[in-house]
């Protein structure tokens, strides 16, 4: 539980993004570098990026934010600023498999833990495959 001036809240959301078209565009080396550009898009919201993983194809970041922030507008920033970033710095790669300055598909999961246990949810991200 966090709180905040007249707030108590534990707001966790399970998000997947998939890379456009489902290509298998992501290396091991472009997924941490994804976390670290997602971690710190989530620190400008306040957020808290718990638990990232993911493979060739999609990322599973589960995401602890406060209220005041609009989870589309998060996500819409989670997606724009690691595409910008990943085409830039990988262009080369990305281009092979990518087209159009896209990155992610236009559509997204998110789901709210709800009465899963949050462990639960941990170990589900954990067993999702990184690329070797």
């Amino acid at each position: 539980m966090r709180t905040g001036r007249h707030v108590v809240y534990t707001l966790h959301v399970h998000l997947v993004f998939v890379t456009k078209y489902r290509r298998r565009a992501m290396t091991g080396e472009m997924l941490t570098r994804c976390e670290e550009i997602m971690r710190e898009v989530c620190e400008d919201f306040e957020a808290e990026l718990n638990q990232f993983n993911g493979e060739e194809d999609h990322v599973h970041p589960l995401v602890h934010y406060p209220p005041k922030v609009q989870l589309s507008k998060l996500v819409n920033s989670l997606k724009d600023v690691s595409s910008r970033y990943l085409r830039k710095e990988y262009d080369a790669h990305v281009r092979r498999y990518l087209w159009g300055g896209h990155f992610w598909s236009g559509s997204y999961f998110a789901g709210s833990y709800g009465g899963a246990p949050l462990t639960v949810v941990r170990q589900y991200i954990e067993t999702q495959q990184r690329p070797v």
